[in-house]
C-alpha cells in the first residue's frame, strides 16, 4: 500500500507529469479543433457528401469535378490577383510607416499603437460593415466626390473598383507588419549608416543597400505569412460584395464556404480545401527557395 502511494505520488510530482498537465488543454483543443478535422475533411474530399446525408465514396472524381468548375478556376484567378496586388501595397505601407516611425520623433510610441489598432479589428464583421456603407451609392465617398463636382461611382458594382476596395482595406490593416519591420529595422546596426555616410552614399543609397538587406529576413517573414493571410480572405468578400459583381472578388475561402455551408456541398469543398492547402504550400515553397537570391545573412559574408 505504501508503495503504491509512493508511487502515485512520485507519478503526480513528476515533472513530465505536471507539463502534460499544463499541456492537455492545448492538446484536446488541437485533437479537437485541427487534427480530427483535418482527417476528416481528407475522407469527405474522396465522398459525395451533402449535410444530412450518408457520405458516398467516389475517389477522385471530386477534384477531377474541379478542372471542369469554371468558377471555381474564376475564383482561383481572382484570388491570386488579390495577393499579387494586397500583400506587396501592405507590406510597403508597413514599412514605410515603420521607417517613419523609427526616426525618434515625438509621440511615436503613440502613433505605433494608433496604426496597429485596425490589425486588431480589420477582420471583424463590424468594420467590414463600414466599409460597405462608406463606398455604398449613397455612402461617404460617394458625398466626397459629389461635393468636389464630381460623378458618383458605383464601388462596389464595378468589378475593377470593388477588387480595389478589398485591396485597399487589406492594406489598412498593416499595423502586425509595421510592428515587425519596425523591430527589424532597430536591430540594423548604426554604424552600417554612419560608415556608409563617411562614403557620401545618400538616404535613398543608404536605405537601398543596407535598410533592406538587412531587413530581407523580416521581409521574407512578413511576405510568407500575408500570403498566407490573403489567401483565406474571406470576411470582405463576404459581407462586403458577396463574391460579385459577376464572381469579380469570389474568393477562394468564400467559394469554399458556399458549396460547404449555402449549398450544402461539403465533400466537393473539402477537396477544394485539400486544393487550397497544397497551392499554398507551393507558393510558400517557391518563396523561401528564391530567398536564397535576394535574403541577406551575415553569414554569407
Amino acid at each position: 500500500m505504501e508503495e503504491r502511494k509512493a508511487s502515485r505520488k512520485k507519478f503526480w510530482y513528476n515533472d513530465n507529469t505536471v507539463g502534460y498537465i499544463f499541456s492537455l488543454p492545448f492538446i484536446i483543443g488541437f485533437l479537437a479543433f485541427t487534427l480530427i478535422p483535418i482527417a476528416v475533411s481528407m475522407y469527405y474530399s474522396v465522398t459525395d457528401y451533402k449535410l444530412g446525408q450518408t457520405p458516398a465514396f467516389i475517389g477522385i472524381k471530386n477534384y477531377l469535378e474541379l478542372l471542369k468548375d469554371e468558377r471555381f478556376i474564376n475564383s482561383v484567378k481572382v484570388t491570386l490577383i488579390y495577393v499579387v496586388t494586397s500583400v506587396p501595397t501592405k507590406l510597403i505601407f508597413a514599412l514605410f510607416v515603420a521607417y517613419l516611425l523609427t526616426q525618434g520623433r515625438r509621440g511615436v510610441t503613440f502613433y505605433r499603437s494608433l496604426y496597429y489598432v485596425p490589425s486588431l479589428i480589420g477582420g471583424s464583421i463590424a468594420v467590414a460593415l463600414v466599409w460597405k456603407t462608406i463606398f455604398s451609392r449613397k455612402g461617404l465617398a460617394n458625398t466626397i466626390l459629389a461635393s468636389l463636382g464630381l460623378q458618383k461611382l458605383s464601388w462596389l458594382g464595378d468589378p475593377k473598383l470593388s477588387m480595389g476596395i478589398l485591396v485597399l482595406m487589406s492594406a489598412w490593416q498593416f499595423g502586425s507588419s509595421m510592428i515587425i519591420f519596425a523591430a527589424g529595422l532597430k536591430e540594423i546596426p548604426g554604424s552600417y549608416y554612419e560608415a556608409a555616410e563617411i562614403d557620401g552614399a545618400n538616404k535613398w543609397q543608404r536605405f537601398l543597400r543596407i535598410t533592406l538587406p538587412c531587413l530581407s529576413p523580416i521581409i521574407l517573414y512578413n511576405l510568407v505569412m500575408q500570403t498566407i493571410t490573403a489567401f483565406m480572405a474571406f470576411t470582405q468578400a463576404f459581407v462586403i460584395t458577396q463574391g460579385g459583381p459577376n464572381d469579380a472578388t469570389n474568393f477562394y475561402a468564400l467559394y469554399v464556404y458556399n458549396h460547404a455551408f449555402k449549398w450544402s456541398n461539403m465533400g466537393y469543398a473539402s477537396a477544394m480545401s485539400w486544393l487550397m492547402l497544397v497551392l499554398i504550400s507551393v507558393i510558400t515553397l517557391i518563396l523561401f527557395k528564391s530567398s536564397k537570391f535576394w535574403v541577406f545573412s551575415e553569414a554569407d559574408q
